[in-house]
C-alpha cells in the first residue's frame, strides 16, 4: 500500500511539474511577442513625438504637421459611442441578471449578444456602411460613432451582467425584506456593488474601440482637417496610421509610427487603470 501511494505521488510531481513548466514557456512565448511589439513601437516611433504631434494638423506631403486633428476625431468618436453603447449595455446586462431568469427572451439575448461579440469588426462596418452610410450619401462622425458603440455594446452587457451575479443574494433580500421595490433594490444596492466591475468592463470596452480602424474606413472615413461635425467625415488616429503607414512618403511613415505608440500607450494606460483603480474587492454580504 505504500509503495502504491509513493508511486502515485511521484507521478504526480512529475505530471505537476509537465504542466507549470509548459505553462512557464508559453506564458514566456506570448510575452516575448508582446515586449517585441512595444520595442519595435518605442524604437521607431518615440523620436518621432514632439509638440507638433499635439498641435498640428495631419501635413500634405513633404510638409510638417502632427495629428492633433485625427486625436480629437478619435477621442471624439470614442466618447459618442461609449455615451451611446454604455446606457444600452448596462440596461440589457442588468435585465439579463435581475429580471430575466425565466422565458425565451433572455437566454435569446445572450446567444445575439455572444455572437455580436465574436463579430470580426469590419462585418460591423460594412453593416453600418449599408445601413447609415449607403443612405444618407455620405461618410460621417456619427456613423463612426454607431459602428463604434456596436462593438461596445455586447461587452459591456457581458460585463454587467456577470458583476451584478457576483452580487449575493442575501443583499437583495435583505433589501427587498425592508420594504424596498425591485427597482430600487437593483439601483442603489446591487449597482453599488457591483460597480468596480463593471466600470472596470467599460474602461476595457474604451480601450477596444479606441484602436477600431476597419469599421471606421467603412464610416467615418477621413478628414485630412479639424472638423468637430459629426455630419461629415472625420478624421481618426487608427485611419491615418492605416493610411499614412501605406504611403511612400517618409514624413507620414513618421506620423504613423508615432500615432501607433501613442494609441498603443493610450489602450495600455486604460488596461492598467481597469485593472489596477477598479480592481474589483471582496463584495461584503
Amino acid at each position: 500500500m505504500s509503495s502504491f501511494n509513493n508511486t502515485l505521488y511521484f507521478q504526480r510531481r512529475i505530471t505537476n511539474v509537465i504542466t507549470t513548466a509548459l505553462s512557464v514557456c508559453t506564458v514566456a512565448f506570448a510575452l516575448t511577442f508582446l515586449v517585441w511589439i512595444l520595442w519595435t513601437l518605442f524604437s521607431n516611433g518615440f523620436s518621432y513625438i514632439s509638440l507638433d504631434v499635439f498641435t498640428k494638423n495631419t501635413p500634405p506631403p513633404g510638409s510638417a504637421g502632427g495629428l492633433l486633428n485625427a486625436i480629437f476625431g478619435s477621442l471624439y468618436m470614442v466618447l459618442v459611442a461609449t455615451l451611446i453603447g454604455t446606457p444600452i449595455g448596462v440596461l440589457a446586462g442588468t435585465y439579463l441578471a435581475e429580471y430575466g431568469k425565466a422565458g425565451w427572451l433572455a437566454p435569446a439575448t445572450r446567444f445575439i449578444n455572444d455572437i455580436l461579440l465574436s463579430a470580426p469588426s469590419i462585418v460591423i462596418g460594412l453593416f453600418v456602411y449599408e445601413v447609415v452610410v449607403h443612405r444618407i450619401g455620405h461618410f460621417s462622425g456619427w456613423a463612426g460613432a454607431i459602428a463604434l458603440s456596436l462593438i461596445v455594446l455586447p461587452v459591456i452587457v457581458r460585463t454587467t451582467e456577470n458583476m451584478l451575479q457576483l452580487v449575493p443574494g442575501s443583499l437583495r433580500e435583505a433589501a427587498s425584506a425592508l420594504g424596498s421595490p425591485q427597482w430600487k433594490v437593483t439601483t442603489f444596492i446591487v449597482y453599488r456593488s457591483a460597480r468596480a466591475g463593471m466600470l472596470t468592463g467599460l474602461l476595457l470596452a474604451v480601450a477596444r474601440i479606441s484602436g477600431e480602424t476597419a469599421p471606421l474606413l467603412f464610416t467615418a472615413l477621413n478628414n485630412q482637417f479639424w472638423s468637430s461635425d459629426m455630419n461629415g467625415a472625420m478624421s481618426s488616429v487608427a485611419v491615418v496610421i492605416f493610411q499614412f503607414a501605406m504611403s511612400p512618403y517618409e514624413d507620414w511613415q513618421h506620423l504613423a509610427w508615432a500615432g501607433a505608440l501613442l494609441i498603443t500607450l493610450f489602450v495600455l494606460g486604460l488596461n492598467i487603470l481597469a485593472r489596477t483603480i477598479f480592481r474589483p474587492g471582496p463584495i461584503s454580504s
